[in-house]
């Protein structure tokens, strides 16, 4: 029998690499939709996405670098219309946590009139090891505004398990996953781990937001920054000092801590420490 391919939208990301190498060791047939990929899906060209949805189960849906960009909102709705056409029955839309333009993205795809799955996730684990915070944590820093706000930060790999449970079994359509980690860490703590992970001494140096505006500006340009920033000022004022029960609700069971994430990150070669 044939069996219908998954498509994940953004599938060279941090959550998009790991669903798609969950999904194919199941053997499940998946598509990639990227801008590079065989059958491309560009966010930015409406023209290829009918290619990308065409014969499509279900697909995986995340738009970076986040739905808070300008627009984003507007062409998930265009996404959603176009999934619908194409006889798409199942969406799953990664949200990020007490976000308002995610929110937004999310009444998109409730009201999109195809089946939903929500994963509304807080701060990622791995910007630690593998985005923009990399850098600074071999330095010894770890620069963050926000001051002693709390965050239930979360592995990644939770995020895909819950993302391929959504795709792949009964039971997760019309659900909201809220997921975070197990505990509430300052960015203080966090240093405090990933000083413990990997024997470097690694301090939290609180910024200002503007700090924050001009260390993404150096790298992604003022465009991204002011987007980053919007969030960060959004999200860094205590509202995401709580914790969800959405890893539990869809896996049954815990979700991975930060410093198991710290340590296998470390053993991993993430933050290799010189010789």
């Amino acid at each position: 029998m044939h069996v219908k391919p998954i498509l994940v939208i953004g599938a060279t990301g941090k959550t998009g690499a790991r669903v798609i190498a969950r999904l194919e060791a199941k053997g499940l047939p998946v598509r990639h939709g990227s801008r590079s990929s065989g059958t491309p899906f560009d966010w930015d060209a409406p023209e290829t996405w009918g290619a990308a949805l065409e014969g499509v189960r279900s697909a995986y849906v995340t738009y970076f670098p986040d739905l808070a960009f300008p627009g984003a909102v507007e062409k998930l709705e265009a996404l959603c219309a176009a999934a619908k056409a194409a006889g798409v029955e199942h969406l799953v839309l990664l949200s990020g946590r007490g976000e308002h333009h995610a929110r937004l993205g999310e009444e998109v795809v409730r009201n999109s009139g195809v089946d939903f799955t929500i994963v509304r996730s807080a701060w990622f684990a791995q910007n630690f090891s593998e985005g923009y915070l990399r850098e600074p944590i071999l330095s010894g820093v770890l620069p963050m505004p926000g001051g002693d706000v709390a965050e239930p930060i979360i592995d990644i790999d939770d995020i895909a398990d819950v993302v391929v449970a959504a795709l792949t079994e009964e039971g997760h359509r019309g659900e909201l996953y809220e997921v975070t980690g197990p505990r509430l860490l300052t960015f203080a703590d966090m240093a405090g781990e990933l000083s413990a992970a990997t024997g470097l001494p690694i301090r939290h140096v609180p910024i200002t937001f503007e700090d924050f505006h001009a260390g993404i500006a150096a790298t992604g340009g003022d465009f991204v920054a002011d987007v980053f920033t919007a969030i960060a000022r959004e999200t860094l004022d205590g509202r995401n000092a709580s914790l969800s029960d959405g890893v539990e609700r869809a896996l049954g069971r815990p979700p991975r801590d930060f410093a198991d994430f710290a340590k296998a990150a470390a053993q991993a070669g993430a933050w290799p420490v010189a010789a």
